[in-house]
């Protein structure tokens, strides 16, 4: 009889114990389920698609149409095989790829802009690493059909001017079909691609391509934006492009003194916003600037590099936004730009990113909830009423 109740009590133990571990592992997974996978679904369904104001003679259901949906991200930096720790890769590279596949599966965009440094280690990195580097990223950005993925070239790709050869251009073309100087039309928007790394000024090679051509494709929308009735000969035998003014994006910002005007949240730390930018390093020159914007006329610029966000007035009217960087590596609130752009108008909304010290938070509250279950089940913890009574007790004695 004894012996059936001591097995019945151990039985009674080992149940309670298997039910104890069983909520442990529930806890643990639900936090990790939370932090990894749908804090990122909870934090991008709340950014919304700004509106463009529709003309006077324009319907709603001709505006909806229209209307072009851009996602603008930068500065990826995917870690190579020289400066990259495999488990600082593992952890940004699955931020990003969840950040990216949510936003997609949400947002559902036309066009996703990158403006350019895809990759950290691109200037130096080995045709293996490389080709490893590129699988990593088409997996990480995969996209529908339905969507249309342009990635343009940054110094951390090539090399800055000083490294940038033929060889590392043309694998970069290769890989993401790019072209300095490449026009993307679509809905009657154009879009001109500007590999500002060959913005050097110093007459090399690759630079005197690039320059000359963005110099025919300003030719080109030049002659599209004339009036029909001002007949001018040297655009008779010009393919005629939708005389929609462009939008230029390329990865170096245009010539800006510093980060001193910028605010937000996103701009640049305040004991980095009043050191000066060195023209070719941080900004391009100011005739390279001068040079594209008297090329171009663009409405708006959009370009990346100093990982921290800004909006700047050229020649006062034409807005540019330095993106911020897209990698928590890079800066604790990650976003990207949400553009809703038609040929005459846009407009631009940021979503940023789960905060990395918030998803921290979680784990530190998740881990010190898990250790005083621990403790509360094995009878560790004394609870506050009879530690109290104790005292009174003793003191009473």
């Amino acid at each position: 009889m004894l012996r059936s109740c001591s097995s019945a009590v151990r039985t009674l133990s080992l149940k309670k114990r298997i039910c104890f571990l069983m909520k442990l592992m529930c806890f643990i997974s639900s936090v990790l389920v939370f932090c990894e996978f749908l804090i990122y679904y909870v934090v991008i369904f709340q950014c919304r698609w700004p509106e463009v104001k529709a003309g006077a003679h324009t319907s709603t259901k001709e505006t909806s149409t229209s209307v072009l949906k851009a996602i603008i991200l930068a500065d990826t930096h995917l870690l190579g095989e020289i400066k990259g720790h495999w488990l600082d890769k593992l952890r940004r590279e699955w931020q990003m790829e969840r950040s990216f596949q949510t936003a997609l599966w949400l947002l559902q965009p036309d066009i996703v802009f990158i403006l350019g440094d895809v990759f950290d280690e691109g200037k130096w990195s080995s045709p293996q690493a490389w080709a490893d580097d590129v699988r990593r990223f088409r997996k990480m950005f995969r996209h529908p059909v339905s969507t249309e993925l342009v990635v343009i070239v940054g110094n951390h790709d090539i090399g800055f001017h000083y490294e940038m050869t033929t060889y590392k251009v043309k694998r970069f073309e290769k890989v993401f079909n790019f072209t300095s100087g490449k026009l993307i039309t679509r809905k009657g928007i154009n879009f001109v691609i500007v590999n500002s790394v060959a913005m050097e000024g110093d007459g090399c090679a690759i630079c005197r391509t690039s320059e000359a051509e963005l110099v025919a494709l300003s030719h080109k929308l030049n002659c599209s934006q004339q009036k029909l009735n001002h007949s001018n000969k040297r655009c008779s035998d010009v393919e005629k492009l939708p005389a929609s003014e462009p939008i230029l994006l390329q990865h170096y910002p245009l010539y800006r003194k510093s980060d001193a005007e910028c605010s937000g949240e996103d701009a640049a730390a305040p004991e980095e916003k009043n050191i000066p930018f060195k023209e070719k390093y941080d900004v391009l020159s100011q005739e390279a600037s001068q040079k594209l914007m008297w090329w171009f006329h663009p409405r708006l610029i959009l370009s990346g590099h100093t990982h921290s966000a800004c909006e700047v007035l050229h020649a006062g009217k034409i807005p540019e936004i330095s993106v911020p960087s897209f990698s928590w590596r890079n800066r604790n609130n990650p976003n990207f730009i949400m553009g809703s752009i038609t040929p005459t108008d846009f407009s631009l909304r940021k979503c940023f990113l789960p905060y990395e010290s918030r998803v921290f938070t979680i784990y530190c509250a998740a881990g010190a909830l898990f250790v005083i279950l621990i403790l509360a089940h094995f009878q560790l913890l004394t609870p506050p009423f009879y530690f109290a009574q104790r005292l009174i007790s003793k003191r009473k004695a």
